[in-house]
């Protein structure tokens, strides 16, 4: 019975998982596109929309047949407000920001659709306050990536190594920097230039360095104390 049991998570796991990649890795960045060359960047409140709207269809799919507990969708809420207070606190200092941080420790709690909801719910939220612009479709996605990527090594039982926060600091630094490179070259004209995002790379290397040493200090300060938080209110309340 066990048995039947743990395959039948396991094929509804894969099932979600493969149903995410599609979202995420293909409706999500050909929606962007569709903003960038028809709509010439100029209706990024509607994409930021669209984003959000495909963000939530496979966090809602991770509940199978029942629908999601209010302390379930309370505890998003609350892990995406830290994310963007987080990001007020350090925003006099360009690029020490603890979004990716909490986006990532998110991911390792609750999964990896969580993880790719609160990314792409602190950027939309925060840019409230920052300011809407063609970048927010990007930042939802970049952040939403690397909440996805932390889920998948949570799920993989190995994010409490700080080995990996130290890696995943580092790559999620340099992630983070070449895809918002990437919006930073096609809003010059429209079109991608590989010259352009070359210099683009290298212009940003400061920033890029700043902003993974700033995700490494973040993880290794607050994973461990916030992951035991939510783990212990997930046992409790028997939570995703």
């Amino acid at each position: 019975m066990q048995t039947k049991s743990a395959d039948k998570q396991t094929t509804h796991f894969n099932k979600r998982l493969i149903i995410s990649l599609l979202i995420f890795f293909i409706v999500i960045p050909l929606t962007i596109c569709v903003g960038v060359v028809l709509f010439n960047d100029r209706k990024y409140n509607i994409i930021s929309i669209l984003i959000a709207f495909l963000s939530c269809i496979p966090f809602f799919l991770a509940f199978e047949k029942r629908k999601p507990q209010p302390r379930e969708m309370m505890c998003i809420s609350v892990m995406t407000g830290i994310s963007v207070a987080g990001r007020f606190a350090f925003a006099m200092i360009p690029g020490f920001k603890p979004v990716t941080a909490i986006t990532a420790i998110t991911g390792f709690s609750f999964g990896p659709e969580a993880g790719f909801l609160t990314g792409a719910m602190s950027a939309i939220v925060s840019n409230i306050f920052f300011g809407q612009g063609p970048w927010t479709p990007f930042q939802m996605f970049t952040w939403g990536l690397l909440g996805f990527i932390a889920g998948l090594l949570g799920k993989a039982g190995i994010s409490r190594s700080k080995i990996v926060l130290v890696l995943y600091g580092i790559f999620s630094g340099i992630l983070f920097s070449f895809c918002m490179d990437i919006w930073f070259v096609v809003s010059i004209d429209g079109l991608f230039n590989w010259k352009r995002y070359t210099i683009a790379i290298a212009s940003a290397i400061p920033f890029t360095i700043t902003y993974a040493v700033s995700n490494v200090i973040f993880l290794l300060l607050l994973t461990k104390p916030i992951e035991e938080k939510l783990m212990r209110i997930k046992i409790k309340y028997g939570l995703m």
